[in-house]
């Protein structure tokens, strides 16, 4: 079965407090994806619209948020994270990705 577009995968970077922490310290970025998408759909994703390698993808489901609107109460949706694990020497700009 092949995977999902490169394009269609990555959704947006997640850009946080702790996710410039990460990204300083281990290496690692962090990216919302398509909730279809699989680890390895993730690595060629990052690999071919970043032109870096890859070291290692973890992923996780995040579950979405009671939200009140007025007198009613509704669900945010559901989304999937994946923490990308960059080699030693590769690096992602995402200020220059994101204009």
């Amino acid at each position: 079965m092949p995977g999902l577009a490169s394009f269609s995968v990555i959704v947006r970077p997640l850009l946080t407090e702790r996710s410039t922490i990460m990204k300083e310290k281990f290496n690692q970025y962090v990216f919302e994806t398509a909730a279809a998408a699989t680890k390895a759909d993730i690595r060629r994703a990052v690999e071919e619209l970043f032109k870096v390698r890859v070291e290692n993808v973890r992923t996780m489901n995040v579950r979405g948020k009671a939200r009140r609107y007025g007198r009613n109460t509704g669900m945010r949706p559901d989304w999937k994270k994946a923490i990308v694990t960059l080699e030693k020497g590769q690096k992602i700009d995402l200020a220059d990705q994101t204009a």
